[in-house]
Formats: structure tokens, sequence, C-alpha cells
């Protein structure tokens, strides 16, 4: 009897998981979600690098589904680090609930609660990267990033935007913050926000930490505007005249450009650290961005980079605010269409180049130098151009989701931001060119993203509408302008000549060349031999079909002499200086795994660096675009 009765219960078990394991994920509904979900973060554990989570989930007795977010707006791909949740434990009415992972849908959780039960409360850890290999580190002794997509889940079956969340957080004693969102209450080193709905939660980061400094950008201001400074040290802190003047100036070039904003307030969060893991993403009303320790303290210096303010600042108009509608999800765990990157990425690189330059975060040398490096990369480092277009390298945040590539030159990664750059400065070239230089892509982006001034919800569109904007603005074909393009195998460096400014090579590396390689610690032979260089000898790249490639060189292998002498970033520059003379060629000796061999570049043709030099019988479009407005 009591064998027949364990098999029942076995039995019951089974069933009761199966269905569990079955159970759908609901399709998402615009309807209001009954009730507010409270979240409940412990950042305090520092030393472990884990937020501790609580959530109390209004909920009826049944089937209940919830999900961990997948699909991360501004990743464009499904990164949620499912891989870094543990220690799930729900509850009802006190008692333990017993819960199911989804077999074909590793974010979603399936439960039934209980009858008599109001809500759920489910606790887990999120296990933040020990270290850069395992991850982007979020925890530092100094400071700390939260995303609160990374620390919810939410109920399957609904819009994000019709979820209501109260979250609060408990940080490190004697820390501050910065986030979008608004405060409620706060007490000691707890902090309550009010009530927003998932969807903006999501949208409203936190960095927090020990050394912090506020500035208003925009002193007087209706719409207040705020940089919030993080660093590993407080002397890190100490912002120069000019420093400041450059990141005031930004806020007035943007909104001379659009002459509307998207946001009833804007933060930006920047980290400046050599602890933290890099990062540059946007929201709508606020960004997160880290730089160099010294960004402020040697500014004359620190130029590199200083663009990422701009470009994300200028994704709270084109992304967040103007969205494509295939980017646009009424929750994170369905599939997003990547193809108009070309306009949300492509637009915003140029739009971010330009107004870096206006407000003097970079000058025009500086975006000179940076242009030609663009213009370059397409006229003689993108091989892959011969058999990919622009438009499918839309699809690579979900095919290879930033990882490194073997021959990233050929392959092509995500070249809608640049290559989608360069198709925007033939549009706006273009524009002036039929308009006796009357109009240009500032028209464009005044009346497509300009609008509405105040609204801070999403505005979707379509091809169509980009294309539907511009001939309102100047009659022409411009769906097949754009597509031969985007579509096409084309050299799209030429629209920096229809700038008025044409490509050269020459053995002098510009100062952009000069600050990658002392900040990759790698040396730049791309555009003679072929191939770059790290430190150690290693090398990080080959260009496809270029002389290093053809002489057998390959990013496996590493470079352990010169011509008979130990290899140094300065040995094969003199090397490659010989060799115009010297018609005898290069000898590489490399180390491939445990073997070594010596290869021979046929190559005499000298070093060669990419700048750009003014076209004499053509306007010059660019010098103005570059001009502050």
């Amino acid at each position: 009897m009591k064998k027949l009765t364990y098999i029942a219960t076995l039995m019951a078990m089974f069933v009761g998981s199966a269905s569990l394991a079955r159970a759908d994920v609901p399709e998402p509904v615009d309807t209001p979600y009954p009730g507010t979900i409270k979240l409940s973060v412990d950042a305090t554990d520092i030393g472990h690098r884990i937020f501790n989570v609580t959530e109390e989930i209004p909920a009826e007795a049944g089937p209940l589904t919830l999900l961990y977010p997948a699909w991360i707006p501004g990743h464009h791909s499904p990164t949620g680090p499912i891989d870094k949740v543990a220690g799930f434990e729900f509850k009802a009415n006190g008692k333990v609930l017993e819960w199911q992972r989804d077999p074909a849908n590793v974010y979603a959780f399936h439960i039934n609660v209980p009858e008599g039960a109001d809500k759920v409360t489910v606790s887990f850890k999120f296990l933040s990267p020990q270290s850069g290999n395992r991850g982007r580190v979020m925890m530092t002794p100094e400071m700390l990033n939260l995303q609160w997509d990374t620390v919810a889940l939410y109920p399957a079956g609904y819009f994000a935007r019709q979820i209501p969340f109260d979250a609060n957080v408990t940080l490190p004693k004697d820390w501050h913050y910065a986030t979008a969102l608004e405060d409620k209450k706060h007490k000691g080193n707890h902090f309550s926000f009010k009530t927003i709905d998932f969807e903006n939660l999501v949208d409203s980061p936190m960095f927090a930490g020990k050394y912090y400094k506020r500035v208003d950008l925009d002193p007087g201001a209706e719409t207040p505007v705020h940089l919030n400074v993080f660093a590993d040290k407080a002397k890190d802190l100490e912002i120069s005249d000019a420093g400041l003047a450059a990141h005031k100036e930004l806020i007035q070039q943007m909104y001379k450009l659009y002459g509307a904003h998207h946001y009833n307030h804007y933060d930006f969060l920047l980290a400046l650290t050599d602890k933290l893991g890099g990062i540059g993403l946007e929201h709508h009303r606020s960004s997160e961005n880290s730089g160099k320790e010294n960004y402020f303290s040697e500014w004359d210096k620190s130029w590199l980079g200083r663009d990422l303010l701009a470009h994300e600042f200028n994704h709270s108009w084109n992304g967040k605010y103007r969205r494509p509608a295939g980017v646009w999800t009424p929750s994170y765990d369905q599939i997003k269409k990547d193809q108009g990157l070309w306009v949300y990425e492509g637009q915003t690189q140029f739009w971010g180049y330009i107004v870096a330059t206006r407000a003097g975060l970079w000058n025009k040398d500086n975006a000179m130098d940076m242009l030609a490096l663009l213009g370059a990369t397409y006229d003689k480092g993108r091989p892959g151009m011969q058999w990919r277009n622009v438009l499918d390298t839309t699809n690579d945040p979900t095919i290879a989701q930033r990882a490194p590539l073997a021959y990233r030159n050929y392959q092509m990664s995500e070249d809608y931001y640049q290559g989608g750059q360069l198709i925007w400065y033939a549009v706006d070239a273009k524009l002036r060119n039929l308009s006796e230089n009357k109009l240009s892509l500032r028209d464009f982006a005044k009346a497509f993203f300009g609008v509405n001034p105040g609204a801070w919800d999403v505005n979707t569109y379509e091809f169509d509408d980009v294309i539907a904007t511009l001939n309102g603005i100047q009659k022409y074909d411009w769906a097949s302008f754009i597509n031969s393009r985007l579509k096409g195998h084309v050299n799209l460096s030429k629209s920096l000549q229809d700038q008025g400014w044409k490509l050269v090579y020459n053995d002098t590396p510009s100062d952009a060349v000069k600050a990658l390689e002392g900040r990759r610690k790698y040396t730049d032979f791309t555009y003679s031999l072929g191939i770059s260089v790290k430190k150690d000898g290693g090398l990080s790249d080959v260009l496809w079909d270029s002389p290093a490639f053809n002489a057998g060189l390959s990013p496996s292998m590493k470079l352990i002499a010169v011509n008979g002498e130990e290899y140094s970033g300065e040995v094969l520059q003199d090397a490659v200086k010989a060799a115009v003379k010297d018609k005898a060629p290069i000898k590489l000796l490399v180390k491939d795994f445990d073997k070594y061999q010596t290869l021979e570049i046929d190559y005499h043709e000298g070093l060669k660096y990419p700048h750009l030099v003014r076209i004499d019988d053509q306007p010059d479009y660019l010098s103005e675009i570059l001009s502050p407005l």
C-alpha cells in the first residue's frame, strides 16, 4: 500500500512539473497590470560584487509566468545576463513554491500561485562579474552601476509600460548616487523612488560611488540637465574651465540642432575609472558613460573618446524618442528587428562627431583625423563590402553579440555605425548640392527628430517615413540614393569627396592614429603591411588580401623578430621604411601555436596613414558642418 501511495505521489509530482514546463508564455497585451510591484535591491555587498534582490509581485491564484529581461534596449540583441542570476526562491503565504524554467525560453519562470494568496515574494541574487573576462565589471570598491533590468523579474502577458514598479535600493554607507528616477524618500543609506512603469524603470539606471560631483550644465533652464561624475579617486573630479564650458556648450549645440528636446530632465552618468567596466549606453532621460581617469585632469590630452557623451545624448532624440518600429517591442522577451539601426546608430554617429566638435569636446583637427580614419576604413579597410552590405550588418548584434572576430574587416560587424555615418554624409552633401547649399541634414534632423517638444514617449517610424521626410525637404529619388549605399557594394568613403575633401595616404601618422596606438597599446600597419600588432607582438588583426595576409600571416600568430631583430613596433616601422629602397622582402619570424616559421612580405611602398585634404574646385561643406551653430 505504501508503495502504491509513493508511486502516486511521484506521478502527481511529475504531472505538476510537466504542466509547469508545458505552460505557454503569454503574449503581452496593452492593459494595466493589477497592482504595483515592489522591488528592493541591496547593493552593499561590494566585496562579493553581489546585488541581493527581493520583489513583491501582486498576483492571483493560478499559473503565473515571470520573465527576466532578454532583449535589452540599446544592446540590440538578447544579452540579458541570465547566466549571472542565482538563488531563486518564490514564496506565497509564507510557503516556498515550486518553480520551473521554461524549456523553450530560459528567461521564463513558471509557478502556480496557491489559493488565498494575493502576492508572490521573489528573492534572488545577481552575481555581477568578478573580472573583465567574465563580463563587464559593475561593482568596485569605489563605485557601482545598477541596471534595473539585471535585478528584476516581471509578469508575462503585459506591455512593460503597463507594469508599475516601486523601486528602492540600499547603498554602501556614505555613497552618493545619480539616476533619472525621481526621489520619494530616503533614510540613511536606503533610497526609495517614485512609482514608475517598468519600461521607464529599465531606462533609468543608476551610478553610485564614494567620489561624486554633480554639475548643472544648463543653469536656470526650465528643463534641467546635469553631469554626474563618479571617479576612482577624488582628485579626478576636478573639472577645468575648458572642460566645463565644452559640456555646457554640448547642450546648447544639440538644442540648436533639433530645436526641441524629449525629456523632463536629463542626467549624464559619467564614471572616470580603470576598474568599472567601460560603457556607453543611451537612455531617454540619461546615459551611462565611462572615460579615462584623466578625462578632465588632462583636458588637452584626453580628447580621444570625448565624442561619447555627444553620441549618447543625441540618442535621446534618435533611438529613444524616434525609434525604428522593429526596434521597439512591448516587452523585453520579444525579438527586436534591427534593420533601422543605420538611422538609429548611423545618424547618431554622424551628429556625435559633429556636435562634439561644435561644442569643443574635440577641435576641428581631431574631427578631421577621425574622419580620415573613417574614410580609410571603407576605402581600403573593408574588403568585406565586396560580398556584404551595410543593411545586413544590422543583424550582427544577434549574430555575433560583439564577440571578437578573426577577420572583422572581411566578415564585417555592426558596420551600420560607421558605414551608416558615411551614408548620411552622402545625404547631407546631396541635399546641399541640390539646394545650392540652402538645405542640409540639419533640416532633416529638425523635421524628423525635433518634433513634439517635451514628449518622452516612443514615436516609431519605418523606412518610408525617412524617405517621405527627405522628400518633404527636397524632392529627389532618395530611396534609390540611399539603397544604393545601404544595400549595395560601393566605396562609401566617396561621400567625403562629396563634402569637398579627399583621402590621401602618407608616412606620417595623424594625432588620431597616435592616440589610438597609445590607448590600445598596438602599432598600426593596416594600410601598409595590412596588420595591427600588439605591444607583445601578437597580431590583433590582419587585413584580408593585404601583403601580410598574402604572405601567410593570420591573427593567431605572434611576431618574434623582424629581419633577425627582436620585434618591437619601432623595429617593424624601421623595416617598412627601409624596404622602400631595399627591395629585399621583410622577413618576419612568427610563432603559430608551438611552431616557429619565417614569413616574407614583399612590400616596398612605405608606411601609410590616412589624411583628408581639400579638393580645390569643390565647395567645402565639411568645414561648414563642423562649425558651431
